[in-house]
Formats: C-alpha cells, sequence, structure tokens
C-alpha cells in the first residue's frame, strides 16, 4: 500500500488534565496501560487522539512482540487477520511528518514507519505504535550512539537511560510522543508471549479499547 503524509490540524477538541497533558488508556486482557501524550510532538499527538475517538483501535492486535525491545500494534489488517497472517502493513492511507525529539528510554510511546530506503524523511504510520520494553543500557553504548548519530546525551538522559533503560539505537530515528505512566508490568508480560518467526504471538493479543482519560 502506497502511504501519503498529511499534516493533522487541531480542528477537533479534547479534554486535558490539570497538568495540560492529554491521557490515554490502553485496557488489554492483561490489564491496562496508562500513556501520556507529549505536547511537543502535536501532529502526532492530535491523529491518536483522533484515532481513539473514532475507535480505530478497538480489537487490534500487537503483533509484534519482542522481550528486550517493544511491543507494536495499531494495523488495521490485523482486526480480521488469520492464524500466520503476516501483519505490520497496514494503515489509515496516510503518514504524519517526523517529530523526532525525544529519545527510548523504557516505557516510550513511538511511531512505526517504513525503513529509510522507502521513506527517507522518516514520517510516521498514521496508526502503527509501539511501546519500548527495552533493556539496561551503558555509558559506553551511549557513547557509540553519539559518535554516529553526531549528536550529544545529556546528563539527565544518560542518568535516566543507566536507571531504567530502554532501546538508544532507534534515537533520532523515530518520533516518540508519548510515555507509559502506569501500567509497564502489563507491556512486560506481553512481551513473555510465544510467538512466530515473525515475532507475532502464537495466541492473539488484542487490544480492547483505547480511551482518552
Amino acid at each position: 500500500m502506497k502511504w501519503i503524509w498529511i499534516a493533522i490540524l487541531p480542528i477537533f477538541l479534547w479534554s486535558c488534565n490539570q497538568d495540560g497533558n492529554t491521557y490515554a488508556e490502553i485496557e488489554t486482557e492483561f490489564g491496562n496501560i496508562e500513556l501520556k501524550l507529549y505536547n511537543s510532538t502535536p501532529q502526532h499527538r492530535d491523529n491518536f487522539i483522533k484515532l481513539v475517538k473514532e475507535s480505530y483501535y478497538d480489537d487490534l492486535l500487537f503483533h509484534r512482540v519482542m522481550g528486550g525491545f517493544m511491543i507494536q500494534g495499531g494495523d488495521p489488517d490485523s482486526k480480521t487477520a488469520t492464524s500466520g497472517q503476516v501483519l505490520g502493513g497496514g494503515g489509515p492511507g496516510y503518514t504524519i511528518p517526523a517529530e523526532i525529539g525525544s529519545v527510548h528510554f523504557r516505557g516510550a510511546l513511538a511511531a512505526a514507519r517504513q525503513p529509510d530506503r522507502f521513506n527517507p524523511q522518516k514520517e510516521s504510520s498514521g496508526s502503527q505504535f509501539f511501546i519500548v520494553q527495552g533493556s539496561p543500557v551503558t555509558d559506553q553504548q551511549l557513547d557509540r550512539i553519539a559518535r554516529s548519530r553526531g549528536f550529544t546525551y545529556g546528563e539527565a538522559q544518560r542518568k535516566l537511560y543507566k536507571e531504567i533503560g530502554g532501546y538508544p539505537s532507534l534515537d533520532g530515528e523515530y518520533t516518540v510522543f508519548g510515555e507509559v505512566v502506569k501500567g509497564m508490568e502489563v507491556v512486560d508480560e506481553i512481551t513473555k508471549a510465544a510467538k512466530d518467526r515473525n515475532n507475532r504471538p502464537l495466541e492473539d493479543i488484542r487490544i480492547k479499547t483505547i480511551k482518552i482519560r
């Protein structure tokens, strides 16, 4: 499927909490995952809210699960997928311009995308997202990534990476548009699922619904 990108304009209303941020909650059979959406990535935030309000994510699968890395969902083709069907190519028919800035700490909510060879502008999928589980990170790893990408990690970022972990090799490559504020144990449980060679769980793990709080 050929994707085209559109700018998602804030032409609808949503409710914000007292701290000025919008929160969403993913309901799964393993429990709920509460997310904070970043105001620093307004096009991704607004698009996610729009899709949630349309019930777009209801009954979709976490179709790609990798322990020590992440869980991925949001492919509309997964709603009626047959056993063993390869997933990951579906979407709403558009992409979102990159809003790259935040890094991939454990619990980061990021937009999936096609590889650079097809997508040099690093535009995000219109619907697919992943939540980083990650693993412990060392200063040596961060130094190597910083040199290869030409950027610098601040002391606060280094401290968090070493304390909670993450997946820094994705930094500068994908748009992080939120974070888990409650329910990382649910993410950890989902990553334990038995899966096939494409990292799709052998038993379907569905997003029951997502709600804006």
